[in-house]
């Protein structure tokens, strides 16, 4: 017992060390996985005359969570490791209970070992990890080829999926072969020769089945090969694309085998052949051999431990038979399921590849709620002023966001919400609600937008309410100058400035605030997750609300924002008249400015959009200031033609923003800088020039830059070319619809998710199998069952459920640290 405790009180020293000295020592120290692997070996070794401890479930589940714990844990990040660390101390106490309890009746004898779960988990994670030149029919080279397709170990290759199948399991005679169709034949070579036409060499086989003949054709290499394998007598399996050459018929270079006795072992015919993605020097029958090697010694060594209920309810196959059945599928197997992916084996497939994301996304999600939070009182007087000198009525979807935001604020834990809705839904107004709500409590509220442009759009809504209640609001971007942005810093760092709008500024170093509560992100996909990250980290666990005026579809919000509760405003506010949308083509160029100069003569004012800020001559577009300049002189003299984009200073912008909100500028050309928040309630007609080149969501957002208010309103597509399929798609969808929810389910169906949100910063999750497009289905239900099991076990401590969080941390740990919001 005393060797025991003193093993125990090694393992605790360096963790109480560190967590009381900011955790500055111990990221001092190098291989600590290593040091703890060795207490915990030292551990097992002192526990070998205990009784029963093969038995012992309790110590093998806490010896697999310290493991779990502590891999990888000498790459970590510094906030990560102090977690790990505070979770080892809470582990270490229960074992301390567990061993030192001289109740138990095994307490004196001594031995405790990795449970036989947790050592076959292990053995398991060995085989898988194995590289693939080790398996059989791999080797160095193949192995090279395999690693352009980012296949590495043998897990890599159980998750190489087919990405079709061939139907070879019926075999047609010669007569019955279809030229056109690819066909499965049986015949006997009766005639083999190297035929030479010029300088093509064609080697040719000859096969008969008794109902005619078929000729097999190869134009090109192997040569010494195919003279050893085809032999007059002997009799060969066939399948190819059959053509016909005269009254012949031919195969062009088919997959072939040699039937032998042990027909029914054949692996490329008489069966549902995978077809895999290839790569130069890799052909399918090679790829197939060595997969039946992997899928038949190593698929059994794959770990999915989905509580059984949960695999019962859903009616899942058990996990290695699906990974057989997706590679080598069963004789009955439907075929169009399988290339489809929509077999039983790869419904397990993707369900398991959701349920463990979501597991994550639970976890992440309970974990922010165990934070610490400010829980502000809600209702108060700067609030209720704020609703009497609001001009409009709030819609009833805006009072029940507010409702849903104030209620996560009221709770003593962080906020952590996303907030969805339609172009001139009113997401400020109800943004400003939770804002005034944090400075009715003494705290200070910041906004983060993405561009200055929209940033001083915000600050100017945003300042005319808070003006009327005594806030100071405060505008940092970077392009400030020196004196006036240490006097800004200077009102931030003291309190005096109550709400701080910002783009990328509001997370430098210089800036420091006083008390921030509540934090705003708008147009969240457009920041990257490390610089989400930084502006909370400017508080002490300050409530999140996340915009976005792109509407998400509702399977990215499950993946992208699964750890963030969603409010939508589904309503538009009353008045607005729905904004007509037309396509136009160049031809029509004409007609074009005649409806400019009707709506001018109305009084109005027009938008007209470019996507590019100087001439490009390889895409062929119109160069935005060369346009202002045509308009100006040649089209429109008497009227004011403006020009804005990006590359304009800041004052600049102000100044051309200010003059086309007072109507003396009447029309303005601009590039893509007014995508978003630009609010001018007399502009009325929307013309988007090059729209073929715009995405869909983009083309939306374009679009809701006008109708903002009671004024009829359209938007023209001009179209320089008809473009591709998708163009067309993109553009017919702009017709058929004005829902924002609509358009964005549409452009993630013909981009893929990857486009849609921009990988790179959306902290998108790289699914092997599934799709998020394809398998929403199976997505809702693996997020129903594993935030089900969450509810219930919230640190999947239960029995059978440590083996889960295994599961859950080796696969998305990188994941789960990235996507954070907060």
């Amino acid at each position: 017992m005393d060797t025991i405790r003193a093993i125990l009180e090694k393992m605790e020293n360096p963790l109480r060390f560190a967590s009381r000295d900011s955790f500055r020592h111990l990221l001092l120290l190098r291989d600590v996985e290593a040091l703890m692997e060795k207490f915990l070996s030292q551990l097992s070794h002192a526990l070998k005359d205990r009784k029963h401890a093969a038995d012992d479930h309790e110590l093998g589940e806490l010896f697999m969570a310290w493991r779990s714990v502590f891999r990888d844990f000498d790459r970590l990040p510094p906030e990560e490791k102090k977690s790990h660390i505070e979770e080892a101390l809470v582990l270490h106490r229960k074992m301390a209970s567990h061993l030192l309890d001289p109740s138990r009746p095994d307490a004196d004898a001594g031995e405790g070992t990795y449970s036989r779960a947790y050592q076959q988990m292990e053995r398991n994670l060995k085989r898988l990890a194995l590289p693939i030149q080790y398996v059989k029919g791999v080797g160095p080279r193949t192995a090279q080829l395999l690693e352009r397709k980012n296949l590495k170990n043998v897990e890599d290759l159980l998750y190489f999926l087919p990405h079709r199948y061939e139907d070879r399991r019926f075999v047609r005679t010669i007569a019955e072969a279809e030229v056109g169709r690819r066909e499965t034949i049986v015949g006997e070579a009766v005639h083999v020769e190297m035929k030479i036409y010029g300088r093509k060499r064609i080697f040719e086989v000859t096969f008969r089945d008794g109902t005619g003949s078929l000729v097999a054709k190869w134009f090109r290499g192997q040569t010494a090969y195919l003279k050893s394998t085809f032999k007059t007598g002997k009799r060969y399996i066939l399948t190819g694309e059959v053509s016909r050459y005269f009254v012949e018929k031919n195969m062009l270079h088919p997959d072939f085998e040699l039937l032998g006795e042990q027909e029914e072992d054949l692996l490329h015919f008489r069966r549902i052949v995978p077809v895999y993605s290839e790569t130069e020097g890799l052909h399918q029958k090679s790829i197939r051999r060595f997969m039946m090697e992997v899928v038949e010694n190593y698929a059994s060594n794959l770990m999915s431990p989905i509580p059984e209920d949960i695999c019962r309810r859903r009616r899942l196959m058990e996990i290695t038979r699906a990974v057989r059945d997706v590679h080598f599928p069963p004789q009955e197997e439907d075929i169009r399921l399988l290339s489809e992916m929509r077999s039983e084996a790869h419904r397990r497939l993707i369900y398991d590849e959701f349920f463990f994301f979501q597991l994550g996304m639970a976890l992440k999600k309970k974990g922010t709620v165990l934070h610490p939070g400010i829980a502000f009182k809600t209702g108060g007087p700067l609030l209720k002023r704020f609703y009497e000198i609001l001009s409009f009525p709030l819609t009833g979807a805006q009072k029940r966001v507010i409702a849903e935001i104030e209620d996560d604020m009221a709770q003593g834990w962080p906020m952590n919400r996303l907030l969805q809705g339609d172009v001139g839904s009113g997401k400020t107004v109800v943004s400003m609600a939770a804002m005034v709500t944090a400075c009715d409590n003494g705290c200070q509220s910041a906004i983060m937008v993405p561009t200055e442009i929209l940033a001083e759009q915000h600050c100017r809504s945003i300042r005319a309410w808070a003006e009327k209640l005594g806030l100071r609001v405060v505008l940092l971007t970077g392009s400030l100058g020196a004196a006036e942005k240490r006097s800004l810093l200077e009102e931030v760092r003291t309190g005096a400035a109550r709400i701080v709008v910002g783009t990328h500024a509001l997370i430098s170093q210089d800036t420091e605030f006083s008390n921030l509560g509540l934090v705003v992100i708008d147009e969240q996909h457009r920041f990257g997750v490390v610089q989400r990250a930084s502006v909370r980290a400017k508080g002490v666990n300050p409530d999140v609300l996340v915009m976005t005026a792109t509407p998400i579809p509702r399977t990215l919000a499950m993946t992208v924002y699964g750890d963030l509760d969603v409010s939508v405003i589904d309503e538009l506010p009353p008045g607005k008249k729905p904004i007509q949308t037309k396509i136009m083509y160049e031809q029509q160029r004409e007609r074009v400015y005649e409806l400019i100069g009707k709506e001018l003569e109305r009084g109005n004012q027009v938008f007209v959009v470019y996507p590019l800020v100087e001439e490009s001559e390889a895409l062929d577009l119109k160069d935005a200031t060369r346009m202002a300049e045509h308009l100006q002189k040649d089209v429109f003299p008497e009227e004011s033609v403006g020009l804005i984009h990006g590359k304009l200073k800041n004052s600049r912008r102000e100044e051309i923003m200010s003059d086309f909100l007072a109507g003396r500028i009447r029309i303005l050309v601009a590039t893509t800088v007014i995508e978003v928040g630009i609010d001018v309630p007399q502009a009325s007609l929307m013309i988007i020039e090059h729209a073929e080149r715009f995405g869909l969501s983009q083309l939306h957002q374009l679009r809701g830059r006008v109708g903002r208010s009671d004024i009829p309103s359209t938007c023209i597509l001009l179209v320089q070319k008809t473009g591709s399929a998708d163009a067309r798609r993109r553009l017919k969808a702009m017709v058929d619809s004005r829902d924002g929810f609509r358009i964005a389910e549409e452009d993630l169906a013909i981009r893929g998710p990857g486009e849609f949100m921009g990988t790179r910063q959306s902290g998108l999750p790289d699914f092997r199998v599934a799709s998020i497009v394809r398998d929403a289905k199976i997505l809702g239900e693996a997020k129903r069952d594993a935030f089900g099991l969450i509810e219930t076990d919230p640190a999947l401590a239960g029995e059978g459920h440590v083996l889960l969080r295994e599961v859950v941390k080796r696969r998305w740990r990188q994941r789960l640290e990235i996507a954070k919001t907060a």
